[in-house]
This record gives structure tokens, C-alpha cells and sequence, in this order.
């Protein structure tokens, strides 16, 4: 059984499937089609059986929606955001409101104030990384590269790899910690 056969028989179910799980239609079509590609890029290394087939398809939809709603969920725009270093040094204002207080009853609507401000905040905070964490979280995230290749292109271990791309994100999450919402 061939991709396009596999496709014709399993989509239109895994599609049903992820509207009755609360995922949109048009979400849903990307789902189905993110996941076809994952599996056309794994045809060599599968069987023709259509059940196992349908499992792994059902199985890769649903870790792909997980990673959407989460991926989703990171951002947050607020309507005013302030620099860390205009804050006292307890993350309270000179009035006693916590930034945490302050996020929370901010509007949520995004301007390009703020769009530019979290450009600024971003950018500040890569550059605050040292170098070897910055080039493996940056080929990892933004250049959509497996691990193996970064592996392969930085000449070291795919566990270091690993490594410094788990201190990237704990270290830019340290250093932008005033932007998260809770």
C-alpha cells in the first residue's frame, strides 16, 4: 500500500477525529497533513499494513496537537510591559504591585509597542547566551534541525547537543522570567 492509498483510507477519519477532540476544521487539516509528511519521510521504514499504519498516524496527529497548543500557549501579549531594571529589585513597582499583579489585569491586546519591545527583550537575551548554547538552540528552534545534524555540524556528541539546548532554554527562561504570565 502506497502513501497516496494510505492517505485516502486513514485521513478522512483522523481528520473527524481531531474535530471531535476540539481542534478547528482548518486545524485539523494541517494536522492530518503535517502528520502524512512525517509519515511519507518514515515509508521506507514502514510495513504495508494499514492498522499499524492508522496507529502511528493517530499517534503523531495527537503529539502534533500537543506541541500546537503549547507552542500557543508560550505567548502572551499584554498591554504594557516594563523593562526589568525600572522594577525594585523584589519584582514589586515603586507602588508595591507585583509585575506577576500588574500582567494579569493588563490588556491583552498587542501593539506594535509591545511587539517591538519583545523584539528588543529577545534579542538582548540571545545575545546574553553564551555562544555554544545560542548556536544549538538557535539551529535547533529556529533552523528546524534535528539533533543528529547539529550534531553532525558542530562536531560534537548528539547528548551534548542535548545538553546545551536544555541550558539555552533554562537560561533564557531565567532571563525573561518577568515575561511570564501565571
Amino acid at each position: 500500500m502506497n502513501i497516496e492509498e494510505l492517505y485516502r483510507a486513514i485521513a478522512p477519519r483522523l481528520t473527524n477525529w481531531l474535530v471531535a477532540s476540539g481542534s478547528s476544521y482548518h486545524e485539523a487539516c494541517d494536522l492530518v497533513q503535517n502528520t502524512f509528511l512525517k509519515i511519507w519521510k518514515m515509508r521506507d521504514d514502514l510495513h504495508d499494513d494499514e492498522s499499524a499504519v492508522s496507529g502511528l498516524a493517530f499517534t503523531i496527529a495527537r503529539n502534533l496537537r500537543k506541541n500546537l497548543a503549547r507552542d500557543n500557549a508560550r505567548l502572551t501579549f499584554v498591554g504594557e510591559i516594563r523593562d526589568a531594571d525600572e522594577d525594585e529589585p523584589g519584582g514589586a513597582s515603586a507602588d508595591g504591585e507585583s509585575l506577576a499583579a500588574r500582567l494579569s489585569t493588563a490588556d491583552t491586546s498587542q501593539s506594535g509597542s509591545d511587539a517591538e519591545y519583545l523584539r528588543r527583550r529577545l534579542t538582548a537575551a540571545f545575545a546574553k547566551l553564551p555562544p555554544i548554547l545560542r548556536e544549538a538552540y538557535t539551529l535547533f528552534q529556529i533552523g528546524e534541525m534535528s539533533i543528529r545534524d547539529i550534531a553532525n555540524q558542530t562536531g560534537v556528541s548528539e547528548n551534548l547537543v542535548k545538553v546545551r539546548i536544555f541550558r539555552a532554554k533554562e537560561k533564557l527562561r531565567e532571563i525573561l522570567a518577568d515575561l511570564r504570565v501565571t
